[in-house]
């Protein structure tokens, strides 16, 4: 089994990721900025790290993966102001990636968005529009490492309850996915480290079983 730190480890879809992966018998650290969040994070079943990540240099990231199997961004800014966006979406994203590649951790999964790119069409004067940015920019300093990467992009999150199931692939259009998916398919991402490695999966709730979507070459 493997060792997984998840960035950003008392955000929602992070809180249902950590049991999942902890009941597969992965060793799970999960990193916080806010002490008061230790509790809830270790109820899952995972080990919490307090980091504040948003003012953490590469080093000090890369200490605390270091002997790591994977590293899963699921950290965010949450809105705010853009140069907190900024500072979080982006460079503290960027800052992780060289600080697993400095480490020597093999894998990095990105939780982005559904519609990141150069061509997300976000206007400049959306308050949506630095966000779109920096998942952007991240993304792609991301596809520029020699790390085994994986960039999940979910559409629109909800609430509801996982079903097990999505609709994947660089076809389908923007919708909605339950936040409870996204966890299991960040589950199902480190079970399938060989189908995963350097895939973008943009995906929403549907009809396809996860496993067999991640477990599945793109070409399949």
């Amino acid at each position: 089994m493997s060792h997984v730190i998840i960035v950003g480890g008392h955000g929602k879809v992070a809180l249902l990721a950590a049991p999942l992966l902890v009941s597969d018998g992965h060793d799970v650290t999960s990193l916080v900025r806010n002490p008061e969040h230790v509790a809830a994070v270790e109820a899952t079943g995972a080990t919490a790290a307090v980091l504040d990540v948003e003012h953490a240099t590469t080093e000090q990231i890369a200490d605390l993966v270091r002997g790591s199997d994977v590293v899963v961004w699921s950290a965010g800014a949450g809105g705010g102001s853009p140069e907190r966006t900024y500072a979080v979406d982006r460079d503290a994203a960027i800052r992780s990636m060289d600080a697993a590649a400095q480490a020597g951790v093999e894998r990095y999964v990105m939780v982005s968005y559904f519609g990141a790119g150069p061509d997300h069409g976000v206007p400049e004067d959306s308050s949506f529009y630095p966000y779109a940015e920096a998942k952007t920019a991240a993304d792609e300093h991301l596809q520029g490492t020699a790390l085994a990467w994986t960039i999940l992009r979910p559409s629109g999150l909800t609430t509801d309850a996982a079903t097990g199931h999505i609709a994947a692939g660089q076809d389908i259009v923007a919708g909605t996915v339950s936040r409870d998916n996204v966890a299991h398919v960040i589950r199902a991402v480190v079970e399938h480290p060989e189908s995963t490695a350097r895939r973008i999966l943009p995906f929403n709730d549907g009809f396809q079983p996860i496993g067999d979507v991640v477990a599945a070459t793109p070409s399949a």
